[in-house]
């Protein structure tokens, strides 16, 4: 491909302002890297609306290509482990803040970064699980390492109508969890439940100061929101419990007491999935294949076109996006 369009954020230097546009550039106008892949699918997560709306200073090189994850087909490689013609996916890795990602008809990056994509999923599906299906696994494979299991007892996902959240409630019921859900949207009971949530919990009794410990409500948890929320619900864990924390959409600050994690055992699993080592996210994306409910998958997709991405960028910003986006890019 001599020509392919891209969508670019530049920024004033004197103003400081940042400006996205639909550029067209040329092989040349690609970063380093060892694999050359022509994108089929990418698709919206909360770190891109922040990336593209400035809301946060994701981005840290300008000019800059947004989208954290792509999925597509390999044209060139000079990395022993991909070959033209090998589907692939990539999360993460600076793509999309420090090199260029996912919004852009071609990409080029290392290929340790990429994973092959794996039997029975399309590259529109993958990008339907995009990072936050990823990392939701990851925080299921973590809880579960942890010792958590159906018999334990309930377990809650915050921020349970956006990507992540959606996630973590369709998953946790697939292994048989009893799923509570947090949202500040009620009017999503009805999609969560069909996802496998069997209790909806209003976010706003998960957003006043949180007591030294409250009473013992669940037994796991996977924390899509932080701030606030996430202390309400350390002080809420029952004895031996444990939180994945993964997401800051509620806020970075977190203003608890030791008293949940001395007096009740509690666990906090940090769930990183940027950097994860290749077994890791091979393990996680293995799963996904095998283990997530297609048809659940679909309820929570809508696709939009690749010009159709400021304005999504804008709506997951401000909460008004239920579960997945895929943008079709090629």
């Amino acid at each position: 491909m001599d020509k392919f369009k891209a969508l670019l954020i530049t920024r004033d230097e004197a103003t400081k302002a940042q400006s996205v546009s639909v550029a067209t550039l040329t092989a040349t106008d690609l970063m380093d890297g060892d694999v050359d892949v022509r994108v089929e699918h990418s698709t919206v997560n909360y770190k891109d609306g922040l990336a593209i709306t400035g809301k946060l200073p994701v981005v840290r090189r300008f000019p800059m290509i947004p989208g954290v994850d792509f999925a597509g087909t390999v044209t060139e490689s000079r990395h022993p482990d991909y070959r033209p013609g090998d589907k692939v996916i990539l999360n993460g890795w600076g793509v999309g803040e420090v090199h260029y990602g996912g919004y852009a008809e071609m990409a080029r990056v290392k290929g340790d970064w990429l994973i092959a994509l794996p039997a029975g999923l399309s590259t529109a599906e993958a990008m339907a699980i995009g990072t936050a299906g990823y990392t939701a696994m990851l925080a299921l494979i973590a809880l579960e390492r942890h010792g958590l299991t159906p018999a334990s007892g309930s377990v809650i996902a915050t921020g349970a109508s956006g990507g992540l959240g959606s996630f973590a409630v369709a998953l946790l019921a697939d292994r048989g969890f009893k799923v509570a859900a947090a949202t500040g949207r009620s009017t999503e009971a009805d999609y969560l439940k069909r996802l496998g949530a069997t209790e909806i919990v209003e976010r706003a009794e998960l957003s006043t100061p949180p007591r030294l410990l409250g009473k013992e409500r669940w037994a796991g948890a996977v924390d899509a929101v932080g701030g606030p929320v996430l202390a309400n619900v350390i002080a809420m864990m029952a004895t031996g419990g444990a939180i994945a924390a993964c997401g800051n959409a509620g806020g970075m600050e977190l203003n608890t007491s030791v008293a949940p994690f001395i007096l009740r055992g509690v666990a906090l699993l940090g769930i990183e999935s940027v950097r994860a080592p290749k077994a890791v996210r091979d393990e996680a994306w293995q799963r996904l294949a095998h283990d997530l409910d297609r048809n659940k998958l679909a309820a929570m997709t809508t696709t939009i076109a690749f010009d159709a991405v400021p304005a999504a960028a804008r709506d997951i910003v401000d909460g008004k996006v239920r579960g997945r986006l895929v943008v079709e890019i090629g």
